[in-house]
């Protein structure tokens, strides 16, 4: 599966890429090789950050069929995806405003099994409408762990994409395996470590991700990296339980900071 890209992926680069021309606003996927590494909690406290430099953000809930950042937003969705989908909801009844200045969110339905007949086609129609709209400047696609066809659709269309891991090594695996696709196709991938203790550890492995590349002469001009870690902080699972953001209860902590310092380093090398 990371030999080729299919035909039908190859057309929907090429024509991201035209669309992302004419437009301000940027595709952000946030995703992960392996599930349990953190990236929903990642992504809504990443859009926190953003929404503080008075940056409009748009976050999708794209983890198909295991949802959940409506209860990190704290948010009963009327509306999903899936009723735009599937039922033909207008696109401004599933743009919901959180209670947080500047975010919106497109909320996921969990537990739902989407079958749509070329789906792929479907996921790439509402996020390009969704750009169309000029409404914001971030688009985070939270995406699904893994490498289904969902997932590699909503990389493909995106600007950018970050890798959020840990140093758990089937994570380290995964990761290696997005790697790989994604040198076929994009030019760099930014690296994000979570729950490490110092930023040296993801430093220090990312090299080494970088060294296997070369090793087994992935493309050369393809680009891995690392943008920094979130240090392991038991006070973040306690904040997502309370459906809060550490981002903003706990703006002082260090972890917030080096998410701070992660949004940072992420905005020069984009801009």
């Amino acid at each position: 599966m990371f030999n080729q890209i299919s035909s039908q992926a190859s057309k929907l680069i090429n024509l991201t890429k035209r669309h992302n021309s004419s437009s301000k606003t940027k595709i952000i996927a946030i995703t992960s090789g392996k599930g349990g590494v953190g990236k929903s909690t990642f992504t809504a406290n990443f859009s926190y950050v953003f929404s503080q430099l008075n940056k409009k953000i748009l976050v999708i809930d794209a983890d198909i069929g295991l949802a959940n950042m409506q209860i990190l937003f704290d948010i009963k969705p009327q509306y999903t995806i899936n009723d735009y989908l599937e039922h033909h909801i207008s696109l401004d009844k599933i743009l919901l405003e959180t209670k947080y200045k500047n975010i919106s969110l497109v909320a996921g339905k969990s537990g739902h099994n989407y079958l749509l007949e070329n789906s792929q086609n479907q996921f790439s129609r509402v996020i390009k409408e969704i750009k169309s709209t000029e409404k914001y400047d971030y688009i985070f696609i939270d995406t699904g762990a893994g490498l289904s066809s969902h997932v590699q659709e909503f990389l493909d269309i995106s600007d950018e994409i970050i890798a959020v891991t840990t140093t758990d090594p089937s994570a380290l695996t995964d990761v290696y395996a997005l790697i790989k696709m994604l040198s076929l196709s994009k030019k760099r991938i930014f690296m994000v470590f979570n729950h490490t203790k110092t930023y040296k550890i993801g430093q220090t492995i990312t090299q080494s991700l970088i060294n296997l590349a070369s090793k087994n002469k992935l493309n050369k001009n393809f680009m891995v990296k690392y943008i920094g870690n979130v240090m392991v902080d038991l006070n973040i699972a306690t904040t997502g339980r309370l459906r809060k953001l550490y981002a903003k209860e706990l703006a002082y902590s260090s972890s917030a900071l080096a998410l701070q310092e992660i949004s940072k380093k992420f905005i020069n090398e984009i801009t």
